[in-house]
This record gives structure tokens, C-alpha cells and sequence, in this order.
């Protein structure tokens, strides 16, 4: 499946069935964290078949149930942390979605389980990707124009066009898509709104704006 049409079927689900993620399926997304984590410096880790991260008041209030598989977002700290994060998390989450799974983004319904992931004395994880087999396919969420979350004109090129199509599809926290993309003279500038966890919601949004309009069409300013 192409990953823009992966881009458009992929909803948050939140509950999941109890059914195992096969090793071809696992050997792929391990494969694919590998590349993450070789090109951008990240410490990704999945778990799998852990329950307890997800067994708690707080996640049950976040209506999960049946998670045991997840994706720890880990990395060295500093200012790009949660940006890298966001950027090659949501790489990941359409290559589940490729893979036949159902994720979600969780930033503080869940447990930190001793010896589940490693973090050293420099890193921190920063949020989680639960996934594995939906009970549904999630659904999909309101989403703001175009015009309001860029400055697209008649006159703006059609990659950029299609790059904030893409965009507007990526999740954000609280669905409230949060960022802004500016066009000017073959450059293009990205910057998070206020809110928590709004960098790494700029990072999941800069992947798709790239596979939307085209990395060879612009550069980041």
C-alpha cells in the first residue's frame, strides 16, 4: 500500500484483541526501528506480550484495553528530542498500519514497567506507541482547512498543496492540530503551536507534510 493511502486509513484505536503479532510481523517492525534509530541516533525499543504498562486506573479512564505490545520512544535528552520522536515514531506507525496492525499514540495513560525498556543516564523516553490487532479500524476525526493551518494560496505549488493534505491527516494530542506550515520562495517553515507534547506533534506532522509533498521539492527553513 502506498503510505499516502496508509496515511488516510490509519485512526487511533484503543482497544486491541488478544491475538499475537507473528514473527514476520514483529522480525519487520524491529527491522524497520533498526533503520530509525541507525539514522537518526534514537533508542527505540518494542516490547511485547507486556501487559501491566496498560493495566492501571489511568489507562483504563483512557478507555485502553488489551494492549500488550508497544513502541518506547527513547532518546538522548535535549531540544529535538521530542521532534525526532514524533518524526520517526509516526514512520513507525504507518509501518505497522502497512503491516496489518492498529496503533496509538500515548503520552501519559500508561505504567513505566521495570525492565520492559532501557533508558541510560542521559536518555529519557518521551511517549509510547501502543499497537497490535484493533478490535476496529478507529475512526476519523474532525479536521481544520487547509487555510488554517497554512498560508496556502492559489499561488502556492501544487506539492505544497499536497503536502498539507498530508499533514492535516497526521494525529495530534487532543486532536487539536496544533502547528503551522509556511511556504516562501521553495522553502517551507514548520512550527508547533503551544501545548503539551506539541514538538513531538510537529515531528509526527513534518513526516507527512515530507511524504506528501516530496523531499526533493523544498527545503525545511
Amino acid at each position: 500500500m502506498e503510505l499516502m493511502e496508509v496515511m488516510k486509513m490509519r485512526h487511533s484505536v484503543r482497544q486491541y484483541t488478544d491475538k499475537p503479532l507473528g514473527k514476520e510481523i514483529l522480525d519487520a517492525l524491529q527491522q524497520e526501528i533498526d533503520a530509525c534509530n541507525k539514522e537518526s541516533g534514537l533508542h527505540i525499543q518494542l516490547i511485547t506480550d507486556e501487559p501491566k504498562a496498560f493495566d492501571s486506573f489511568m489507562a483504563h479512564y483512557g478507555k485502553f484495553s488489551g494492549v500488550r505490545n508497544y513502541i518506547a520512544l527513547v532518546g538522548k535528552k535535549g531540544r529535538q528530542l521530542d521532534e525526532q520522536c514524533g518524526y520517526y515514531g509516526e514512520r513507525l506507525v504507518l509501518k505497522a498500519q502497512q503491516l496489518g496492525l492498529n496503533t496509538c499514540w500515548v503520552a501519559m495513560t500508561y505504567k513505566k514497567i521495570p525492565g520492559t525498556f532501557s533508558t541510560a543516564a542521559d536518555e529519557k523516553v518521551t511517549v509510547v506507541i501502543a499497537l497490535g490487532y484493533g478490535k476496529t479500524q478507529g475512526s476519523a476525526h474532525k479536521s481544520k482547512d487547509a487555510g488554517a493551518v497554512s498560508n496556502i494560496s492559489a499561488d502556492t505549488p501544487d506539492w505544497f498543496k499536497a503536502g498539507v493534505e498530508a499533514a492535516l491527516l497526521a494525529p495530534t494530542a487532543m486532536n487539536q492540530q496544533k502547528f503551522s506550515l509556511t511556504y516562501r520562495d521553495g522553502t517551507v517553515t514548520a512550527k508547533a503551536g503551544l501545548g503539551f507534547y506539541a514538538k513531538v506533534d510537529l515531528g509526527i506532522v513534518k513526516y507527512h507534510f515530507e511524504l506528501g509533498a516530496g523531499k526533493e521539492n523544498f527545503s525545511w527553513a
